[in-house]
């Protein structure tokens, strides 16, 4: 099989790069490396199996090499939420422009599966928790969440206009190993600067759902192996959920820190456009035969210990 991975340099992406070459596929990565790192795939590079292209999506030139491609995974996207409110434009370039332009090379080239990852910031602030795929109105509240809203919106009027397929993917935190932002790279970063002292964004008692990147990208490729519709949505995530100081003593302990004071923001919110509580509902995750094998708790463990590793 041969796959493209969009941001395939990336956090996410590179796992899944990891993944598609160890099931025999042929992968092309196209990644302008903004926040993705060649040494992500350097297991892979030089063997022939896996070819970076380093590429901007919103240039031109790299559109032919789609060409022959059975699907294309498109991760790439800014992936800090919170950039969202400084640099609206930034956003949308990078998440909607760059998904159309992905789709019209897909539509020339004859490129016929997409999958693409979106986010639990669709729905807003939702009434019902844990929510479902068909929860009803989304109302985002980031600039970040309306953009992977428009974004799923266009790849629904492709598949239905051009005969494409779409698997379409509704993400809780991903964490673990390789990524370079969220809460635990925060924590760690603050505490290396000063172990004493831990400043936590709002009132620290934002409760959400987490999972390592590895059963993320499992259940990933599961969704694509067993679901047939025209435009397949499904949310990925643990069945349960943490909170943010719970989070901060997880890093503590984990950098063997004690008597760390907490130092609060205030508020019930982190930033602009920070949902305060999100779980999602995994049924139809489940019902194709996949469950998390891990929670949230030990989901971040993993990942600070590999943020510790890394950094």
């Amino acid at each position: 099989m041969f796959s493209v991975v969009t941001g395939g340099a990336g956090f996410i992406g590179s796992h899944l790069v990891d993944a598609l070459a160890a099931r025999g596929d042929r992968v092309l990565v196209i990644d302008n490396l903004s926040t993705g790192a060649e040494a992500n795939l350097s297991r892979h590079l030089g063997y022939g199996q896996v070819e970076l292209l380093v590429a901007d999506l919103l240039e031109h030139g790299w559109e032919t090499r789609l060409a022959g491609a059975d699907r294309v995974y498109h991760i790439a996207a800014d992936p800090d939420v919170r950039s969202g409110a400084s640099t609206p434009g930034s956003m949308f370039e990078q998440s909607v422009v760059a998904t159309s332009r992905v789709l019209e090379a897909m539509r020339t080239e004859g490129v016929r599966e997409i999958a693409f990852t979106s986010t639990s910031t669709v729905y807003g602030e939702a009434a019902e928790i844990p929510t479902p795929e068909d929860y009803a109105p989304m109302l985002p509240i980031s600039v970040y969440g309306g953009c992977k809203l428009a974004c799923e919106a266009l790849i629904s009027a492709y598949c239905h206009s051009y005969g494409m397929r779409s698997f379409v993917f509704r993400f809780a935190n991903i964490v673990g190993e390789r990524s370079n932002h969220g809460v635990s790279w925060d924590f760690i970063r603050k505490l290396r600067e000063d172990p004493r002292s831990l400043e936590i964004l709002g009132d620290g008692r934002q409760t959400k759902s987490y999972l390592e990147v590895g059963a993320c990208v499992d259940a990933f490729l599961h969704v694509c192996d067993h679901a047939s519709g025209t435009v397949n949505t499904v949310n990925i995530g643990s069945e349960d959920w943490i909170d943010v100081v719970t989070i901060a003593d997880l890093v503590v302990g984990e950098m063997g820190f004690e008597e760390v004071r907490y130092r609060f923001t205030g508020g019930d919110r982190g930033w602009v456009g920070d949902v305060p509580r999100m779980r999602l509902a995994i049924d139809r995750l489940a019902a194709m035969g996949w469950r998390p094998p891990l929670g949230s708790r030990e989901s971040m463990r993993i990942a600070i210990r590999e943020q510790l590793v890394g950094t």
